[in-house]
């Protein structure tokens, strides 16, 4: 770009606040993106197949796998026994979760063996074979069934308290007590759990993983192997989705893989198909929520006591900060003076339970505005008119510190919703749809504002912190990596804007690429909504190091001062002069600079201590708001979301677009969450709902008739995040508690209001259905 064309475009192509495509996005479109399944295999690849048990609880007193090794083509049969350091991919401290299970099956369709063979289809056929023989133990699948059998726990609970919640019950002027089950949910990626491992010299190996945690793949594959950290890298360039799904449940299958690889020096595939997916994987964990909470008669909550109770499966894994995350996000957007809440996370003997988009915040958000729909309908009033008066208050109110003893300091919560409320008509629509219900004998509306406040951060305080690694070349075209990882969110385009606005130049500069252990160690889960956060400020260092650097070279060069170089639309000026970018960086070159920076963030501010159950785990909180209004017909429980309306705060976006599609992808995934997807479980212990013919995720049909989604532009983060961006990738998944709550009220008119439909999640069109039935009944 000459003078004369940096006069006419002084902007860059792809700086900070402006909305960019996906990376990818034409890639996903033609089918170009290259997934793992993509990649051309090596010589002589080798494909393995899980052998999967079929009890949900039993002792294994003999396993015949002859027939599985005499079929040609297999290789390797492996075994616990096989398992060269250790037989434990436990993410947690317990090491409750064995490889490949050793006499012991906890859960119907655990792995007890593996199959590694000349081909994919000739591995999954002989591990058909096996022949096993079982001592049936007595098997729990199910909340209630474990708590009536001791309610045995697979990791220590947690209670959050703040003032004395049981003596204010009893003085409340009034009080109610309820439950409500909260269902599960399938990740259903559509790229399912996949891990390429090939060998290398002496004890290394390179492992392709779909994953959101290469760390935890690398740490996994070398505490089974016995092997250092550094003789394992993980490659992850993208994933086909991940959700939480693949925080931990890689590690099986990448261990396997490393594990046959060096046995046998070939490369060694996992890829299990969509059955076997669902079935070995764990999912969103269930909740049943138990309340008490007292109130006055305008609807102030004077005190909650609460338990949450979770299905988490037969191992630890990540229930213990899931049902703490849940605990957190108990009182949704709502101050409660007196307060207990307890969680019991149960174990169970199904698939262990694991990370899900808003890891038990969901679940904890929806048990507390059924607390704020429970008092609405005692009082005969509107719920909103109830979600205003608690409210959390402005800093410095009194009403403005959590059960964890966290204080809110940056609420915007009622501004966002007053603002929707006006937008959305929603006061003349409820009225309509009140005169509607009078009138209409068969089909019923509802409607309903819910709010959502939810923190950013991760609650084991270690985890908030990230690298990045950039470099820039002879040519000025620069190389951007980080340990985030990409699983369609669009974390590398807004990473890669981060260095394009420091550098001031054209965003199609920056090469992203593959993340690696390689390249940034020790790198946390791209989850907690905190991907952008960590990894875009992390980024954002390595460019400050290497400007620092190239504005001391300038001023040596040319004889100035600092505030007389500065960076402007792909050339570096410097007084009066601008030089083009890749001139400046040859010069910087040949000057000795070093153009390459590892950078480094830590998240400022949290502290958590959870034996007090006291601390600062969130360095901010995210709110939004929707309005969603439904009609269901009262013969048959079917039901079509008509219109939602979405006010979303994400501070300074950083890529409008990005954020916009988080939002509606968001949305639509939790309304599947609350409406149709459902898991079940026979009497033994089997999961029928393991593949796309029982399992009901949204279709594009299914997404409401009228979507309207906007950014609340005028909000920008207190906090020093990243351009003053906020997180997206979590909290618009609690929007659609507007479309349980608005089936809520559609249910509710049969009785005309009278008392509170407790619709149990998922709302599927049977329980609509027996709802409405029992209303009519009364």
């Amino acid at each position: 770009m000459d003078k004369s064309t940096f006069e006419e475009r002084k902007t860059i192509r792809g700086e900070m606040h402006v909305s960019q495509r996906h990376d990818s996005a034409h890639k996903h479109v033609s089918g170009t993106a290259d997934y793992i399944d993509d990649m051309p295999e090596p010589a002589g690849t080798l494909h393995g197949a899980l052998g999967m048990t079929d009890r949900a609880h039993a002792e294994i007193t003999a396993m015949d796998l002859s027939a599985v090794a005499a079929v040609p083509g297999v290789m390797l049969v492996l075994t616990a026994k096989d398992m060269p350091h250790s037989n434990d991919i436990s993410p947690s401290h317990l090491h409750d979760e064995p490889v490949l299970a050793d006499g012991l099956v906890q859960f119907h369709g655990q792995p007890a063996f593996a199959v590694i063979a000349e081909t994919r289809d000739i591995a999954r056929r002989a591990a058909r074979l096996a022949k096993i023989t079982y001592r049936d133990l007595p098997h729990f699948t199910d909340i209630l069934d474990a708590v009536a059998h001791g309610g045995q726990l697979v990791t220590q609970p947690l209670t959050l308290q703040r003032g004395d919640a049981e003596a204010e019950l009893e003085k409340a002027p009034r009080r109610l007590k309820g439950s409500m089950r909260v269902g599960g949910q399938e990740h259903f990626y559509l790229e399912g759990h996949i891990a390429l491992a090939i060998p290398g010299e002496d004890d290394e190996v390179t492992v392709w993983s779909s994953t959101q945690h290469p760390s935890e793949i690398q740490h996994m594959v070398s505490h089974v192997l016995g092997v250092p950290s550094n003789a394992v890298t993980v490659n992850v360039r993208r994933m086909g989705g991940g959700f939480g799904g693949k925080e931990t449940q890689g590690n099986q299958f990448a261990a396997l893989a490393a594990v046959a690889a060096k046995k046998l020096n070939r490369a060694v595939k996992f890829r299990p198909d969509r059955d076997e997916d669902m079935t070995a994987t764990g999912k969103r964990h269930d909740f049943l929520v138990d309340y008490d909470v007292g109130f006055d008669d305008e609807g102030r909550i004077h005190a909650v006591h609460a338990n949450y109770a979770a299905r988490c499966g037969y191992s630890s894994d990540l229930s213990g900060p899931v049902t703490d995350r849940a605990l957190f996000h108990a009182d949704s957007s709502y101050f409660y003076p007196h307060v207990k809440l307890t969680s019991q996370p149960l174990k169970t003997n199904t698939v262990s339970n694991t990370a899900y988009r808003g890891f038990g915040g969901p679940q904890g958000m929806v048990g507390g505005e059924r607390i704020i729909e429970e008092i609405a309908y005692q009082l005969g009033k509107d719920p909103l008119e109830i979600r205003k008066l608690n409210f959390y208050g402005d800093k410095g109110s009194g009403r403005d510190v959590t059960p964890y003893h966290q204080q809110v300091e940056d609420n915007i919560i009622a501004q966002i919703v007053a603002e929707l409320e006006e937008s959305a008509d929603y006061q003349a629509r409820r009225q309509a749809i009140l005169a509607f219900n009078r009138e209409s004998r068969v089909i019923r509306k509802g409607i309903a504002l819910t709010p959502v406040k939810f923190g950013i951060s991760f609650t084991m305080t270690a985890f908030n912190q990230a690298g990045a690694l950039v470099h820039i070349y002879q040519d000025g075209s620069i190389h951007l990596n980080h340990g985030g990882t990409e699983m369609g969110q669009g974390l590398y385009i807004k990473v890669a804007q981060v260095i394009a606005d420091s550098f001031q130049v054209d965003l199609d500069r920056v090469r992203i690429t593959a993340t690696t252990t390689g390249k940034v160690p020790n790198t946390s889960a791209t989850a907690a909504s905190s991907g952008s956060d960590l990894n875009g400020m992390a980024a954002f260092d390595a460019a400050r190091q290497i400007k620092d650097r190239l504005v001391g070279f300038a001023c040596e060069r040319w004889q100035t001062t600092p505030e007389n170089v500065s960076f402007v639309a792909n050339h570096v000026k410097i007084g009066e002069e601008l030089i083009p970018f890749p001139e400046f960086i040859k010069q910087a070159y040949m000057g000795r600079i070093q153009l390459s920076a590892a950078g480094y963030y830590k998240t400022p501010k949290i502290h958590w201590d959870r034996a007090s159950g006291r601390g600062t785990p969130f360095y901010y909180f995210a709110y939004g708001a929707a309005v969603s209004e439904v009609s269901i017909d009262t013969l048959t429980g079917e039901y079509m979301v008509d219109r939602v309306d979405v006010l979303h705060d994400v501070g300074r976006s950083l890529n409008p677009a990005i954020d916009l599609g988080q939002i509606e992808g968001g949305f639509v995934q939790g309304m599947g969450w609350l409406t149709t997807e459902e898991l079940w479980w026979d009497d033994k212990g089997r999961l029928r709902t393991h593949a796309p013919s029982t399992y009901k995720i949204p279709l594009a049909s299914d997404r409401p008739k009228i979507f309207n989604v906007k950014l609340a532009e005028w909000s920008s983060n207190a906090e020093k995040t990243i351009g003053r961006s906020k997180a997206v990738g979590e909290p618009p998944f609690m929007l659609p508690i507007s479309v349980l709550e608005a089936l809520s009220m559609a249910v509710a008119s049969v009785a005309d209001y009278r008392e509170c439909p407790r619709l149990d999640a998922p709302a599927t069109p049977e329980r609509v259905l027996m709802a409405v039935e029992r209303l009519r009944n009364r």
